[in-house]
């Protein structure tokens, strides 16, 4: 995991946005006309001063659509429940993984070739860095 840089106050870029929607089956005649912008700071930073960027490596996040180096959005501010993909430490170790607190705790991989990380209470050090809130992944 390569940590990229503190977001910083979201500079206003809005950014055309059209209403219709693009069907990744069969297409379809796409409307001439913007319905509104959108600013993708905003959609994407919730929380400015809390929030950073990482950069993923490895593959054990594919099925959560995280890829080699996908920028990940990360939320300090967000207590991370069970659900979250989370920017975890285990035993001084960086990691994303989907984190499960019950029935156990564990660190879960979004691919089914990982095994998860289960966490022994008392043995095993946890210490969630944030909340991945986006996955930016280039194509080009």
């Amino acid at each position: 995991m390569t940590f990229i840089r503190a977001a910083r106050s979201p500079v206003d870029m809005p950014l055309p946005y059209f209403q219709d929607k693009v069907p990744a089956g069969f297409p379809s005649p796409a409307q001439d006309y913007i319905e509104k912008s959108i600013d993708l700071n905003k959609l994407c930073i919730r929380h400015p001063a809390a929030t950073y960027f990482v950069s993923a490596t490895g593959i054990s996040m594919v099925d959560a659509g995280i890829f080699e180096g996908s920028m990940l959005v990360v939320d300090r501010s967000l207590d991370a429940k069970h659900g979250d993909i989370v920017i975890a430490s285990v035993a001084g170790e960086y990691t994303v993984k989907r984190l499960c607190t019950h029935p156990l705790v564990k660190l879960e991989p979004m691919n089914p070739n990982f095994p998860p990380i289960v966490l022994h209470e008392g043995i095993d050090e946890l210490e969630i860095f944030g909340v991945v809130t986006f996955s930016i992944t280039g194509f080009k």
